[in-house]
C-alpha cells in the first residue's frame, strides 16, 4: 500500500465523516472529507485523491451517480461503496458502475480499513505484493496492448481505456493465463488473494464490466468466455507487444 495515501471520505452525516477520518488518520493515512458530490469534485480538482470512501445515499447526486460520472470521465481513482445493510441490488449496482469493493452500513472502522487497505494494494501494488512489473512490461491481445507496469490499457485503435483497481488486476490474470478454464475462486484468488470478500456475484460482475471494456459483446462474447459449470476461459493468443 502507499505510504501516507490519502483518502476521501464523502458521507453527508458528520459523525460518520468524523469518526472514519479520525480512525483511518490514526492508522497512518491522509483524509479529506466531503458531505455531497459537489465538495468531491471540488476537492478532486484542488488535491491529489488515492482513495474514495463514497456513501451511496447522499443527497442530490447519490453515490451510484458520482461514480458513473467518474468512470465517464475515465478517472481510475479506486472506490469503496458504502451500502445499507443487507441491499445486495445497490452492491451489484455499484459494482456495475465501477465500485472496486464495498461495505455495509453500520460497519467496524477496522473492516473498512482493511477494504481500503486491500483496494490500495491492488490499485499500487507494494512490497507484500513482490515488486511491480518492470516499466514497459506490456502484454498485447486481439489488437489490445496491456502495459503491466503502468497499468494502461491501449485498444486496437490507439485509445486509452480507463481501468478501475479491480478491472486491471482481473485482466492481468487473465492476460497471464490466457487459453485456461479458470473457476471463480481461482479468479477471486489471483486477483485479490486475501482481500476477496464472500460475495458471490463479484467475479460475475467484474467480468462483465471488463467485457464492456473490451467490446467483448455480453450476449456473445468471444474474447472472455462463460464455461458452463467452470467459470470463464479467455481466449485470445498474449504476445509480448
Amino acid at each position: 500500500m502507499e505510504p501516507n495515501a490519502h483518502i476521501l471520505v464523502v458521507d453527508d452525516d458528520r459523525e460518520i465523516r468524523d469518526l472514519v477520518a479520525r480512525f483511518l488518520t490514526r492508522h497512518g493515512l491522509r483524509v479529506s472529507t466531503a458531505k455531497d458530490g459537489a465538495e468531491m469534485r471540488r476537492l478532486l480538482d484542488e488535491r491529489r485523491i488515492d482513495l474514495i470512501v463514497l456513501d451511496l445515499m447522499l443527497p442530490g447526486e447519490d453515490g451510484l451517480s458520482l461514480t458513473r460520472s467518474l468512470r465517464a470521465a475515465r478517472s481510475a481513482i479506486p472506490i469503496v461503496m458504502l451500502t445499507a445493510m443487507g441491499e445486495d441490488t445497490d452492491r451489484i449496482v455499484g459494482l456495475e458502475m465501477g465500485a472496486d469493493d464495498y461495505v455495509a452500513k453500520p460497519f467496524n472502522p477496522r473492516e473498512l480499513l482493511a477494504r481500503i487497505k486491500a483496494v490500495l494494494r491492488r490499485a499500487q501494488p507494494g512490497p507484500e505484493d513482490g515488486p511491480a512489473p518492470p516499466h514497459g512490461s506490456r502484454l498485447g491481445f486481439d489488437g489490445w496492448v496491456l502495459d503491466l507496469g503502468t497499468r494502461d490499457l491501449t485498444s486496437p485503435d490507439g485509445v486509452m481505456v480507463a481501468l478501475s483497481a479491480g478491472e486491471f488486476s482481473l485482466l492481468q490474470v487473465f492476460v497471464e493465463h490466457p487459453r485456461r478454464v479458470l473457476s471463480r475462486d481461482q479468479l477471486l484468488d489471483f486477483a485479490r488473494g486475501r482481500s476477496a470478500v464472500p460475495f458471490d456475484r463479484s467475479i460475475d460482475i467484474q467480468v462483465s464490466r471488463l467485457r464492456r471494456r473490451l467490446g467483448d459483446d455480453a450476449k456473445d462474447p468471444q474474447l472472455i468466455k462463460t464455461v458452463r459449470g467452470g467459470g470463464y476461459l479467455f481466449t485470445a493468443e498474449v504476445d509480448k507487444a
